[in-house]
């Protein structure tokens, strides 16, 4: 009796895209598989992507493949992540076990190119022990590949890994672990993000200040977030504050607090974000938007561990974890002297670069999926709701942008497309009608417009800071040399702006 062939593999990204007509690479992993093996008698397709996303793959793979409708499984299998191997491991071999396998009669084949590299290892692990299989791979310069290659598990494989570290033994011998799910929430699968995710991770365990670097809409609040629910200060208060949105006159007082009368206004007594975030994590968002005076008491407060409130003559002692983010170049600032260089080096301890999105491969696809599915959920009930789904031209298009405002940019395109269109099937003029088309800003400070809130003075103040951090960068920071070169009478007149100006410091000669 002939035993029958099933192949198993999850569905990656080039497979929907190969279906969808947004993909040059070919017909995608599956396809060529089933296009250049023998005919199996089952393909059992594991998806962790949106049903009918999938479900449309799967009706695309049997026309083009010629399999019939009850020839091909889709199974959809929830993950904590889809590069968590815990995750992956037990819901693939519980799967596994549903179809009754390992059982005679039946020879198993197991798919590698198709999703994330956690998942081929887990094929690997599990062809080599629980579930006997053979195990395929495909890519466009070679097509279908077998791959055999001598195995042990025991022999091979773990005397190695237990000569890593003790902890790493310990975690082991306690069995499976939750791993950091503080971190789910930022939705990835490219390697940029990863890496990012992996460093969060660690400083998250070392009461440290952090400073996240990116670009608007990159998920800056997000890291923190996450890296505060994942430290020792989680369940403490958690303190989140726009310096951007902070006017100059109040920046102090909202930050370190004031007492009664400390000024005009101030009726009542204030604690200020400080002390309101004692003993736990304040996340100062765009703190490179901060004025030179906030500059110097956070720098205080950096080191003393303790504020002065406005009107105060007292101290408070704080207990304060710092996260800091920015989507300003704060090393530029420091050079022109918009930003105090202590203070920086005092929060750079933990550091963060986050890509943009238009530097994460992959997630672009991963990342519209997910909204589109929850735009769907919350349009549920609603008058003249239809569940919307993204054509091909419109994914081509979503690659295609590059995102100037990155995840937020394209939540809100992908909401009003959704909104927009009349059809359940968004296409891509949808899409290019729903993307704003913002013209970027002209970095000249003499090309500022005139409107409410102009600041002539600070205007002006930045442009000399520019130009004597540059004179001073060319002479080699002496100031007599300087002043001359900026038309100054002497290097006490220079001195005098400098010190006006927060860029007195102690390098400087004479």
């Amino acid at each position: 009796m002939t035993n029958k062939q099933w192949l198993i593999s999850w569905i990656g990204n080039a497979d929907h895209q190969a279906s969808e007509g947004a993909s040059a690479s070919g017909e995608g992993p599956i396809a060529t598989a089933l296009t250049h093996a023998p005919r199996f008698d089952r393909v059992c397709l594991l998806t962790n992507y949106p049903h009918e996303r999938s479900a449309a793959y799967c009706a695309w793979l049997e026309r083009r493949c010629g399999y019939d409708d009850a020839a091909v499984d889709l199974q959809e299998i929830g993950l904590r992540s889809p590069i968590d191997y815990a995750s992956i491991y037990a819901e693939v071999s519980k799967h596994l076990k549903d179809l009754g396998l390992p059982r005679p009669g039946v020879e198993l084949t197991f798919h590698l190119s198709p999703g994330t590299p956690a998942m081929a290892a887990i094929w690997i692990m599990l062809a080599k022990t629980r579930f006997p299989a053979k195990l395929i791979q495909t890519s466009k310069e070679h097509g279908l590949e077998s791959v055999d290659f001598s195995f042990d598990l025991a022999n091979d494989f773990l005397p190695e890994f237990l000569q890593r570290s003790a902890e790493r033994i310990e975690r082991l011998a306690q069995g499976p672990t939750e791993g950091t799910p503080e971190f789910g929430k930022i939705l990835h699968q490219s390697d940029a993000v990863r890496q990012q995710v992996g460093l969060a991770r660690r400083i998250a365990a070392h009461d440290v200040p952090v400073l996240i670097l990116g670009e608007t809409g990159t998920g800056k609040e997000l890291f923190a977030e996450a890296i505060y629910a994942a430290s020792e200060r989680a369940g403490k208060p958690f303190v989140a504050v726009n310096c951007g949105a902070l006017s100059p006159e109040l920046a102090n007082s909202e930050l370190f607090g004031h007492v009664k009368g400390a000024f005009t206004g101030a009726v009542a007594a204030r604690k200020g974000h400080f002390q309101e975030a004692n003993s736990g994590t304040l996340f100062l968002d765009e703190v490179g938007d901060l004025p030179l005076e906030t500059q110097v008491r956070l720098l205080r407060a950096l080191q003393a561990k303790e504020v002065t409130p406005l009107g105060d003559s007292k101290p408070v002692k704080v207990n304060v974890r710092i996260i800091a983010a920015t989507h300003r170049d704060l090393a530029a600032d420091v050079a022109t002297g918009r930003f105090r260089e202590d203070l920086f080096h005092r929060l750079a301890v933990g550091i963060l670069r986050l890509p943009p999105l238009r530097e994460r491969d992959g997630d672009t696809d991963l990342l519209a999926d997910t909204f589109l599915a929850q735009i769907n959920a919350d349009a549920q009930g609603k008058p003249e709701a239809q569940e919307k789904i993204l054509s091909a031209s419109a994914r081509k298009l979503l690659a295609q942008h590059t995102w100037p405002g990155n995840i937020r940019e394209l939540y809100h395109t992908l909401l009003r497309a959704a909104i927009w269109s009349s059809s359940p099937v968004i296409q891509a003029e949808d899409l290019q009608a729903a993307l704003l088309q913002v013209q970027p800003a002209d970095q000249s400070p003499f090309n500022r417009p005139l409107a409410q809130g102009f600041d002539l003075q600070e205007l002006l103040d930045e442009i000399s800071r520019d130009y004597i951090a540059k004179a001073l960068k060319q002479t080699g920071d002496r100031k007599t040399a300087a002043a001359k070169m900026l038309g100054f009478a002497n290097h006490q007149t220079l001195g005098n702006w400098m010190k006006r100006l927060g860029l007195e410091t102690q390098e400087q000669h004479d």
